[in-house]
């Protein structure tokens, strides 16, 4: 189970940086991502990075708003949200990328208010 934290409340506009402690991941993991679930809604990707490179995916409705990085260091993926709209507002979770179902953790609300 990985831990995220980072969430909270802001106004449109404002930003946010989410982290995920990815210390319990396999040592073989190729990437790790985030992903939200809105109320209502099912769960959908939003961005990935290759833990070894460094390459990211972003989903088209974050691009140029969200910046995902990582710290082989530390074994924390952050998240970058800027720009932020009410559409946002979700439970974000970290997972491999690919996810797997063991992997998720209990999230971190994000709410964002007009």
């Amino acid at each position: 189970q990985l831990v995220e934290s980072g969430g909270g409340l802001v106004q449109a506009g404002g930003s946010l940086r989410l982290s995920c402690d990815a210390s319990r991941r396999p040592s073989s993991t190729y990437a790790m991502g985030w992903f939200r679930q809105a109320p209502g809604k099912e769960r959908e990707f939003v961005a990935s990075i290759s833990w070894r490179l460094g390459n990211t995916n972003y989903a088209d409705s974050v691009k140029g708003r969200f910046t995902i990085s990582r710290d082989n260091a530390k074994n924390t993926v952050d998240l970058q949200m800027d720009s932020l709209t009410p559409e946002d507002t979700a439970v974000y979770y970290c997972n491999l990328h690919p996810s797997r179902a063991g992997y998720w953790g209990q999230g971190t609300q994000v709410t964002v208010s007009s």
